[in-house]
């Protein structure tokens, strides 16, 4: 029986079909040119989705420039809106809206990092958004990021918590008496260091009262000098304390400097201390009692010209100080040069210790150098 040759269709595959085959399409029919072509289209088809899945494929498709970066976008919406509204942040909750508050000017470090994320991400979306915080940060720290000091004063003064831990008071004292300042605010006095500092500042200043653990040493007469009742002990057992024993933690004084242009009236303040722990959150209870009955003492001060110098325990920045910041006023603020931060002194990030004042024009602030505390005296130029 003959058998028909084999046509030039069936007997060689064409360039398509080989395709088709190298490919790995199922073609089982050589004479039907159609079943190649879907075989083909498939195979094709499976190749570039493998391709895709690999990485490797030219058909990757990317979301345009404004669809990019959606949660970088979202950060930095959320980064200026909690600068914006920390007065919102509540407070009931371990204390979370003070402690923003303390260290808010580092928020804007996230600034750059958010920018440069956008940038690697190319994201329109997320650069835009950034100008929300940036606006936020300049009109809440611009106006703190020149000198604005002022040449000439009338008076200079000095407040420094000088450290329970300092181990070389003497050293300290002559720092400070070197300073030139006419009136010099010590806190954190123990009884074993105040003889020290007494000798040693007994030349350069022989006016001066030590109330509790604060002091005041005066190139200028003092008067009128008592201790200030910040509420260091309270409750019950803080009640039940005899006079002489408060007396001895007392951590305010207020007192009158006679100058040349009349009264003075000079309080001196370290408020309580802070802490941040898991169960408590940001702890600052006795701060905050602190600053409420300061506060209270500075806004029933008769005299019009008025200078609070201390330890707080914390930023005017913080909602705490409401009731001192609305009497007076900070120098470093209106009259230093950048932030002014100081504490802790080998690396400062937070303006604790402050000079505020009322009836008086702030000429300048900055700081001393660094002395046995860890915190850093800090000075300031007043007028008249």
């Amino acid at each position: 029986m003959s058998r028909t040759p084999p046509t030039a269709e069936t007997a060689q595959d064409s360039p398509a079909d080989t395709r088709a085959t190298e490919t790995g399409a199922d073609v089982r029919e050589p004479g039907a040119r159609g079943t190649w072509r879907v075989g083909v289209r498939r195979a094709n088809l499976r190749g570039v989705l493998r391709w895709a899945r690999a990485g490797g494929a030219p058909f990757r498709f990317r979301p345009g420039p404004w669809k990019r970066g959606p949660v970088l976008a979202a950060l930095a919406l959320l980064l200026g809106l909690m600068m914006l509204l920390h007065a919102e942040i509540p407070n009931r909750i371990w204390r979370i809206g003070s402690l923003v508050e303390t260290f808010l000017p580092w928020f804007g470090l996230f600034i750059p990092v958010l920018l440069i994320a956008a940038l690697w991400r190319r994201s329109a979306s997320a650069a835009v958004a950034l100008l929300l915080p940036v606006a936020v940060w300049l009109n809440l720290f611009g106006g703190l990021l020149g000198d604005r000091s002022q040449p000439g004063s009338d008076l200079t003064v000095v407040s420094h918590n000088v450290g329970a831990d300092n181990p070389d008071p003497a050293g300290t004292a002559r720092d400070l008496a070197a300073s030139g300042a006419e009136l010099l605010a010590l806190e954190e006095l123990t009884e074993q260091a105040r003889g020290t500092y007494e000798t040693e500042l007994a030349k350069a200043y022989p006016y001066h009262t030590v109330q509790g653990t604060v002091g005041l040493w005066s190139r200028l007469p003092l008067s009128d000098t008592r201790p200030v009742d910040i509420e260091t002990d309270a409750g019950p057992l803080g009640d039940a304390k005899p006079a002489e024993a408060k007396m001895a933690d007392n951590r305010a004084l207020r007192t009158t400097v006679t100058t040349d242009h009349g009264p003075l009236a000079v309080y001196v303040a370290h408020l309580g201390s802070v802490r941040v722990n898991p169960r408590a959150g940001f702890w600052t209870d006795s701060r905050d009692r602190g600053a409420q009955a300061l506060g209270k003492a500075v806004a029933a001060e008769r005299n019009e010209r008025v200078v609070l110098l201390g330890d707080l325990n914390g930023t005017t920045d913080d909602r705490a100080f409401a009731g001192i910041t609305s009497e007076l006023r900070s120098v470093q603020d209106a009259a230093g040069d950048g932030f002014g931060f100081s504490w802790p002194a080998t690396f400062p990030v937070a303006r604790i210790d402050e000079i505020l004042v009322r009836g008086l024009q702030p000429k300048s602030s900055w700081s001393l150098p660094a002395t046995g505390s860890d915190h850093l005296p800090v000075a300031a130029g007043i007028s008249w």
